[in-house]
């Protein structure tokens, strides 16, 4: 039973008037660490702020849209709040960091109206670990709304420190291909030294108020909406949702959200707590739409072979093929991935005859697409095969006949609502035809792996194609690995395409070593884990970290925080079925010491896979919990390593 003190606070707090303003409507987590206040302002302007325990983590920041027939961000009077309701969901993921999740939130929903009686409702859920936000326009309407501009602002505190990614400008880059959410982080910048970036930011976005880290993203986007993305108000630490470039679109069509009424708009997901929070939460998926597949019985996560990563363009050959997917095979991988130009350098009945020998050996195709209709200059094929519904269908069904697995599908025209809707089309279409999909050159994913399970991985990260592009790249490799588990890959499946233990074929020197390599694996989540490894590389490593890659689980159970921060190490550890396998990687430029307390995991022995005597090498050790209880592993500099406990 709550205290009488308790109950009196909260009535106290619910009739609190900020600076003079109107009632101030709380909203509380279930545990009342989190506690989100909304209020209206004097010219009809609605506010919020956010807290953790005593600490303000999102400071008094607008909420509001406006509409091409209405603004719905000021003179707006507040019409009602509901009474609190706890909101539980659970759901199971056919790859994630948890296979079985579990979720609960206090929600109340604020009912506003405008002078010609337009009607908006904003939901509020407030879970133990996260603050999410939709706005829903209601009431009835003739015909299509418009949203023109978002006013959703989050203004953090002066002491705030950020790791924020740049969006890309739209129609730049190689061939005119951008946005692709491939640049680096910008680690550890005080709020106050970010400045301007016109083209703005992309999700997640990362910031630490005092001892509260915040995960800014967003979630449960549909074809109505376009993608959004940060950018920096007028003032330090504070920043509004942005809209894309007007040129992000499938020719022709509109970069603006629409919907006729209701209009249910993608939720803003504010993940909170300590870094533990971060890593563990589920609230990226919590509030995507549920799975909409009947069937997902061709959903079969994995790890592939390719051989663009090492030999690239000009190796798209047969023979090529066959050998990637004999590596495949020996490796007891599910999946070989044929890359660009397919279709000119073999041709679809050669692929057919690829299909049929690889099935022989256990291994299925993934075959590559160009997405693009005009708005890029990329010339690699197929190309325009995928533009229409009816085209796509044809292509879909003639792959599917030809025993092809899945779908890469490259060079998207950004984040206007016609490319999501493209997106959306292409996954409803690929699973009516049982196909998997892989998106790349694209956005970020925003919870799909749930609602679109058979969308297994997604680009939208400098992946490790940088690397062997340029040195400055390979120099940068450790910083960038250690950031991403921490921002990217938290919620959404990521298409790094890591692990390389031999060397880069195209002359770059690699500065990370095999342990940090190894490491990769199972710190970064994806439901097809395309490896960079070719043939020979993989015919001179160690036997005993063969038999871990051949037998490394393509989902996970659970996760646990071992460990980190942000651009300088991190220690994670996965449970799939009885197995956990603890991963860490260093960026420092001194070794870092973890202790792991083998006990904690009721496991009796374990393999470590660690740095050895060169960045080529490992030392491989037995070790067992009897004799010791904690193991400590020392990292070298851009080192890691790889730790099985059964």
């Amino acid at each position: 039973m709550k205290s009488v003190s308790f109950i009196l606070s909260i009535f106290f707090l619910s009739l609190t008037r900020v600076a003079g303003q109107s009632a101030a409507v709380q909203i509380y987590s279930p545990d009342h660490q989190i506690q989100v206040s909304v209020w209206s302002g004097s010219e009809g302007t609605i506010y919020y702020r956010v807290k953790r325990n005593s600490t303000m983590v999102i400071d008094s920041s607008l909420l509001g849209l406006e509409l091409a027939d209405a603004d719905m961000s000021r003179q707006l009077s507040f019409v009602s709040a509901s009474d609190t309701r706890l909101v539980r969901d659970s759901y199971r993921m056919i790859y994630y960091k948890k296979s079985s999740v579990s979720y609960q939130a206090n929600q109340r929903i604020l009912h506003y109206v405008d002078e010609k009686k337009t009607e908006m409702a904003i939901v509020f859920q407030v879970a133990n670990d996260a603050v999410a936000f939709k706005y829903l326009l209601t009431g009835r309407s003739i015909g299509v709304k418009q949203v023109i501009k978002e006013n959703t602002t989050f203004n953090f505190p002066g002491e705030t420190t950020t790791w924020l990614q740049p969006m890309q400008v739209a129609k730049s880059g190689w061939e005119s291909s951008n946005p692709a959410y491939e640049e680096h982080y910008r680690r550890e910048v005080p709020i106050a030294n970010v400045g301007e970036n016109k083209t703005g930011w992309v999700y997640p976005a990362l910031f630490k108020v005092k001892d509260s880290w915040v995960l800014l993203t967003e979630s449960g986007l549909d074809s109505n909406y376009c993608a959004t993305r940060l950018l920096s108000g007028s003032t330090p630490g504070n920043f509004k949702i942005g809209f894309p470039d007007p040129r992000e679109v499938i020719t022709g069509k509109g970069y603006l959200p629409h919907a006729a009424l209701p209009f249910s708009l993608p939720w803003r997901v504010m993940t909170i707590g300590s870094l533990e929070t971060i890593i563990t939460s589920t609230a990226g998926t919590d509030v995507a739409k549920p799975a909409v597949l009947q069937n997902t019985s061709f959903i079969i996560p994995g790890k592939a072979s390719w051989s663009w990563i090492n030999s690239k363009d000009d190796f798209i050959t047969y023979d090529e093929q066959i050998r990637y997917i004999n590596l495949a095979a020996e490796m007891n991988w599910q999946y070989c991935l044929i890359d660009a130009d397919w279709d000119r350098k073999i041709g679809y009945a050669r692929i057919k005859e690829l299909a049929d020998y690889a099935q022989k050996k256990n291994v299925s195709l993934l075959l590559w697409y160009n997405s693009a209709g005009d708005w890029n200059t990329v010339k690699y094929t197929p190309k325009d095969l995928l533009l229409t519904h009816e085209s796509r269908m044809r292509e879909f069904a003639r792959i599917r006949n030809m025993g092809i697995k899945g779908v890469k599908i490259d060079f998207f025209a950004g984040d206007g609502q016609s490319v999501i809707k493209y997106y959306i089309d292409i996954l409803q279409d690929a699973a009516a035809n049982g196909l998997l999909v892989n998106f790349h050159g694209a956005t970020l994913p925003r919870g799909w792996a749930r609602t679109y399970p058979h969308l297994l991985t997604t680009e939208a990260v400098r992946g490790f194609e940088n690397v062997t592009f340029n040195q400055a790249d390979a120099d940068k490799e450790a910083e960038l690995c250690t950031v991403l588990p921490f921002t990217r890959n938290v919620f959404d499946p990521m298409d790094y395409t890591p692990v390389n233990l031999y060397k880069v074929s195209s002359g770059v020197q690699r500065k990370t070593s095999n342990g940090f390599q190894l490491a990769l694996s199972v710190l970064f989540l994806s439901g097809i884990q395309h490896y960079a490894e070719s043939p020979e590389g993989m015919s001179k490593v160690d036997a005993q970290v063969k038999a871990v890659l051949r037998a490394l689980p393509a989902a996970w159970d659970d996760v646990k925080f071992l460990g980190g921060y942000p651009g300088r190490y991190v220690v994670l550890a996965r449970r799939a079925g009885r197995k956990w396998y603890i991963a860490g990687i260093n960026a420092q430029q001194v070794p870092q010491k973890i202790q792991v307390a083998l006990t904690d995991f009721g496991k009796s022995k374990g393999l470590l896979m660690a740095d050895g005597d060169d960045a080529f090498s490992f030392h491989i050790n037995h070790i067992t919990a009897e004799k010791t209880s904690v193991k400590e592993v020392e990292m070298k500099p851009d080192g890691g390593f790889l730790m099985v406990l059964e």
